[in-house]
C-alpha cells in the first residue's frame, strides 16, 4: 500500500492505506486535544484563533498558533522533500521513510510521562501537528491525491458531491468508479472516527501512552507493505523464469 504508485497503484492499495492511516490520525487527533487541547491534525481552526487573537492585540498568542499551522506546513514539506529525495537515491524504500519519521515523531510524546507532556503543551502541539503534516502530505503523494487521512471535511464535501452523481450516471464503467469513491471516502470517514474512539477510550487509561497503539499500526503498515512487496516480486521473477 506504500509501494505502489501511478499505473500500479490500484484502488485497494488506497483503501488499505486510507483505512490505517485514518485510524492513526483519529487516535492523535482525540490524544492530543485531550492531552494539551489543541486540535492537531488539520489547521482550519487555528486560522481563526490567530485572527482572534490579532484583532485582539494578543500578538503572543498569536504567535502560538500561526506557530501550530507553520510546523503543520514544515511536516507537509519535510516529508515531500524525504519523497522526492528517496525516489532519486533508494526508490525502494523512498515510501516508508516518512512512515519511521512519523513513527520517530509519535515516540517522543507517547513515551515521556504525562505531567513532562502537560508542561510543555504547545511543544507536543507542534510535535503532533508537524507528524500530522507530514503523514498527510505523505498519503497524498503516494495516492496521487486521491487520499487525505488527517481532515474530514473535504471528505464530506466530496462525499455528497459522489452520492449525488450515483443519481445521474448509469453507465457501468463510471458508476463502478463513483462506487469505488465512494466506499473510499465512507472507510476514511469510518476508520478516522473508530481512531478517535479508541484513542479518547485509551487517554482515559493510559494518557499519552495511548499513541503507542498508533505507533505499531504504523510499524504493522510499514513491514507488512515491505513483505507483500517482496513477495509480489519473487513471484513476478517465478512467473517469467517458468515461462
Amino acid at each position: 500500500m506504500f509501494r505502489h504508485k501511478g499505473k500500479n497503484r490500484q484502488a485497494i492499495h488506497n483503501l488499505q492505506l486510507a483505512s490505517l492511516l485514518s485510524f492513526v490520525a483519529g487516535i492523535v487527533n482525540v490524544m492530543g486535544f485531550l492531552a494539551v487541547t489543541v486540535l492537531t491534525t488539520n489547521v482550519t481552526g487555528h486560522f481563526a484563533y490567530f485572527a482572534d487573537n490579532i484583532l485582539r492585540r494578543n500578538f503572543s498568542g498569536a504567535w502560538v498558533f500561526l506557530t501550530y499551522i507553520l510546523c503543520y506546513l514544515a511536516g507537509a514539506f519535510v516529508s515531500n522533500t524525504i519523497l522526492e529525495t528517496g525516489y532519486r537515491l533508494a526508490p525502494r524504500h523512498a515510501q516508508t521513510i516518512p512512515v519511521f519519521a512519523e513513527i520517530l515523531l509519535l515516540s517522543t510524546i507517547a513515551f515521556p510521562g504525562f505531567d513532562t507532556i502537560h508542561q510543555a503543551a504547545t511543544a507536543t502541539a507542534c510535535i503532533l501537528l508537524f507528524a500530522m503534516g507530514l503523514q498527510n502530505a505523505m498519503v497524498t503523494r503516494i495516492s496521487n491525491a486521491v487520499v487525505r487521512t488527517t481532515h474530514l471535511t473535504g471528505l464530506f464535501t466530496d462525499l455528497g458531491i459522489d452520492i449525488s452523481q450515483l443519481l445521474f450516471y448509469s453507465r457501468s464503467v463510471v458508476r463502478k468508479q463513483l462506487i469505488t469513491s465512494v466506499i473510499l471516502r465512507l472507510s476514511i470517514i469510518v476508520f478516522f472516527f473508530l481512531g478517535c474512539i479508541v484513542g479518547g477510550v485509551g487517554y482515559s487509561y493510559y494518557h499519552n501512552k495511548v499513541l503507542i497503539l498508533a505507533i505499531v499500526c504504523l510499524a504493522i503498515g510499514a513491514v507488512y507493505s515491505t513483505l507483500r512487496y517482496h513477495i509480489v516480486i519473487a513471484h513476478k521473477i517465478r512467473s517469467r523464469r517458468s515461462a
